[in-house]
């Protein structure tokens, strides 16, 4: 699993420490003040820059930057927070990645914009396909990926919105480093590289007011895409997405989260368009793409504490979740579902706004380990 230090906490409480012995201000100290005390107006726009460090055994050192912006449409704090956060890296072995996500409401909230850039030339593990993968990787996959996911939605009747989806995914320079002496599993669908272009709709309701941190909300989205081989994809395929999520404040501090993730294939996608367990979000603890397949499913629940009762400026958060990745669902049976949970430390980032950032330390039914280091909830 990738390890990050990041410097974001560390710089936060420096610069805490020279405001407290009354040190002239330096520039870092000086930049990080506005968050600490947030003087900031609420309705204007926010937004931290800081970098990071990271090292794993297929990238070696990483040294990356990272940024995040917050604000409201026409700085009117009746419209919901919209936040845009980056991260891009290099690594010592010539990998390099970036990756852009945002979560845009426009006046009045009439227009969603959710959506995501992903570049990188990257290695990742690759263990298979289905549920009897084996533990171990069987090889590592160099490859250089793009993919432009984005959702243009309207609000059509109060919290539902109605719109666009598209999903472009292209895989290239795939090279296949095994791990094993039985390379039969080494040549999925598409393991030369592919295009594809899914397009189209969406459905979505959502009425939460802040989507890094959420208090009481609730959030259901269902979207059909269809990739065919008249718009360029290597082959004809759909899939069905779907994400509900419930939110309810257990008085001023806590509150109690839960969120259930679907996707559904019919086809013949490529193998890197599969259903993927694990990440930074669902089934925290799990490498994202342990567990492969054409269909998925998982559930979780994360009671967070934010802040603490004895300190206002750290939170804390207990999760745990479980999922099946499954091609049929005859092959469904309760053994094969997997779970994960662990714990996350919630610093406060901006008080006005109410996001927090987060160190999220997770397990597996496997024995694994995952560490996630992010700005926002987990969802």
């Amino acid at each position: 699993m990738l390890k990050q230090l990041h410097f974001l906490i560390i710089l936060n409480l420096l610069a805490q420490e020279a405001y407290s012995q009354d040190k002239k201000p330096n520039f870092i100290s000086s930049y990080l003040n506005k968050f600490i005390n947030d003087t900031t107006d609420k309705s204007k726009i926010q937004t931290l820059a800081y970098p990071t460090i990271a090292y794993a055994p297929e990238t070696k050192w990483e040294f990356g930057f990272s940024a995040v912006v917050v604000g409201y449409a026409k700085k009117d704090t009746t419209n919901r927070l919209s936040e845009l956060n980056g991260f891009s890296f290099i690594t010592t072995e010539k990998q390099y990645g970036g990756i852009i996500e945002h979560a845009v409401f426009s006046n009045k909230n009439r227009w969603f914009f959710l959506g995501k850039l992903k570049i990188q030339n990257f290695p990742f593990y690759y263990h298979g396909i289905g549920l009897n993968s084996p533990k171990e990787k069987i090889a590592t996959v160099d490859a250089f990926l793009f993919n432009w996911k984005e959702r243009v939605l309207r609000k059509i009747l109060g919290n539902f919105y109605l719109g666009l989806e598209l999903d472009f995914q292209s895989l290239s320079r795939v090279n296949f480093k095994s791990d094993t002496q039985d390379i039969s599993n080494l040549t999925p669908f598409g393991y030369k590289g592919s295009n594809n272009l899914g397009i189209g709709i969406g459905l979505l309701y959502d009425n939460r007011e802040n989507v890094l941190n959420v208090r009481d909300g609730f959030f259901a989205e269902t979207a059909l895409l269809t990739n065919s081989k008249k718009l360029g994809s290597i082959s004809n395929f759909s899939s069905i997405f779907t994400d509900l999520r419930y939110f309810r404040s257990l008085g001023k501090k806590n509150v109690l989260a839960f969120q259930s993730v679907g996707q559904f294939t019919l086809g013949n996608p490529p193998f890197n368009q599969y259903a993927l367990m694990g990440g930074e979000m669902m089934m925290r603890g799990y490498y994202l793409g342990r567990f492969r397949d054409k269909n998925y499913l998982s559930l979780q629940t994360e009671f967070r504490m934010l802040p603490l009762p004895f300190v206002k400026k750290f939170g804390l958060a207990v999760f745990a979740s479980s999922g099946i990745i499954y091609d049929k669902i005859s092959s469904i049976t309760t053994q094969f579902f997997k779970s994960a949970g662990g714990v996350g430390i919630h610093y406060l980032l901006f008080p006005k706004k109410d996001v927090w950032t987060r160190l999220d330390i997770a397990l597996n039914n496997e024995g694994g380990t995952g560490f996630y280091f992010f700005i926002g909830c987990a969802f």
